[in-house]
């Protein structure tokens, strides 16, 4: 068995992961807040992502990381840098001194937000975060891609849609970036277990019809999503979006201190 570390194991994605990954992988799971083991075999270590020695003391034996810790929704400044700057820095640095070799990022589409929506968005668009939130992951694929070409580690940076607990869409905008928890688990699944394919930037996202994403590289490893937003559509139907978040990429992170002239956007 693999020996998978997941970072922010204590959030909605963690918890999914260890789920589905008890008795597949060998688990050894992390975050700052407590967490109650899956199974007597899974390792359960409270640490701080902000704290270098103490993401060095989790790497050894590891084979692969699934990184999901860090700040998960926007935020000041203040709070994003400690865990999502400072952390990623540290998870990436250890994990090369220790010799891990495959690391799975967790980006967002918030890293590409500020693309007007009738763009179909591919793995080759560049960054346009839509926030600070957006930044951090920015960052997040800028050095897993440093990572890859400069240390030859295997990194795939997901750019995630929207991924709900309960497990299903909520707006109407989540029928174009939901993706359900079996498809992530698989997503994940695929980029560990695909041969090396040094770095990629895919979409964590379900098989959606109205999807605006082009998701070919995630299929290039395997990727086969069994979920289908549309399914969903009557549940949500009228819970549109305003007239800002509805002209771009990310939704309803758009008008969240928008001061902007959304007229000179291209």
């Amino acid at each position: 068995m693999k020996r998978v570390l997941i970072t922010g194991a204590a959030g909605q994605i963690g918890r999914a992961l260890r789920k589905a990954w008890h008795g597949k992988y060998l688990l050894r799971s992390t975050d700052l807040a407590p967490m109650t083991p899956v199974s007597a075999s899974e390792e359960c270590i409270q640490a701080d992502l902000s704290d270098y020695a103490a993401m060095a003391k989790l790497m050894p034996g590891v084979d692969a990381i699934a990184h999901f810790g860090g700040r998960s929704i926007e935020g000041t400044w203040e709070q994003i840098l400690p865990s999502s700057i400072v952390g990623l820095y540290n998870v990436m640095e250890s994990a090369r001194l220790a010799g891990v070799k495959r690391i799975i990022l967790a980006s967002s589409n918030h890293a590409v937000g500020f693309y007007r929506r009738q763009s179909t968005l591919t793995s080759e668009h560049a960054p346009r975060p839509d926030g600070l939130y957006g930044v951090s992951k920015a960052f997040f694929e800028a050095m897993g891609s440093m990572y890859a070409d400069k240390h030859g580690m295997t990194v795939a940076s997901l750019r995630i849609g929207t991924f709900r607990e309960p497990d299903q869409p909520d707006n109407e905008r989540h029928l174009m970036t939901w993706i359900s928890h079996r498809d992530l688990v698989h997503l994940c699944e695929c980029c560990i277990e695909a041969p090396d394919y040094h770095y990629a930037v895919m979409f964590g996202i379900s098989n959606n019809t109205r999807a605006r994403w082009d998701n070919t590289r995630a299929y290039a490893i395997g990727y086969r999503p069994q979920d289908n937003a549309e399914d969903y559509a009557a549940r949500v139907a009228g819970k549109a979006e305003d007239d800002l978040s509805r002209q771009f990429h990310g939704g309803f992170y758009i008008p969240d201190g928008f001061t902007g002239d959304a007229s000179m956007i291209p």
